[in-house]
């Protein structure tokens, strides 16, 4: 598997492997704004999304976001989110593999901790997250949502 920062042309790409994150997800938004939101995610200095390709198709990514910080000796700390593998690729090592190239990439920016946060519940998927090197116990979490 090739892992590298998704290109800006490979949106559709995307769109079409988040479709296996969320199936009950809200619609989309028209194109343009799509395509825009697109363009201002890439644009954030700290942004990267990551792909894991197989034969040039997108099968496995994540978003990392780098956040700068002015404590822990202005080490920044990261956030990962929207972690997919494509079905016909679960379970063959690809998630681990994205995984750890976004956690490579965010020592490299000398962050001091990388958060991720999963709605899931079943144990797999927690146990799976703890094999990639994260600690289920380590901080709680807490989410407000925006009022409908």
């Amino acid at each position: 598997m090739e892992i590298r920062e998704i290109e800006p042309r490979e949106l559709d790409a995307l769109l079409a492997l988040y479709r296996h994150l969320n199936p009950d997800d809200v619609p989309l938004p028209p194109r343009p704004e799509v395509e825009a939101t697109w363009r201002a995610a890439l644009a954030q200095p700290g942004c990267r999304y990551f792909g894991g390709y197989d034969d040039g198709t997108l099968i496995t990514t994540c978003a990392l976001m780098i956040i700068p910080n002015l404590t822990r000796g202005c080490r920044p700390y990261a956030l990962i989110e929207n972690v997919v593998t494509h079905p016909d690729w679960q379970n063959r090592g690809h998630g681990k593999q994205i995984l750890a190239h976004a956690l490579r990439y965010a020592w490299s920016q000398r962050c001091y901790k990388v958060m991720l946060l999963t709605s899931r519940k079943e144990e797999s998927v927690l146990r799976f997250y703890e094999s990639a090197g994260f600690d289920r116990h380590g901080k709680q979490a807490f989410i407000a949502r925006a009022p409908v």
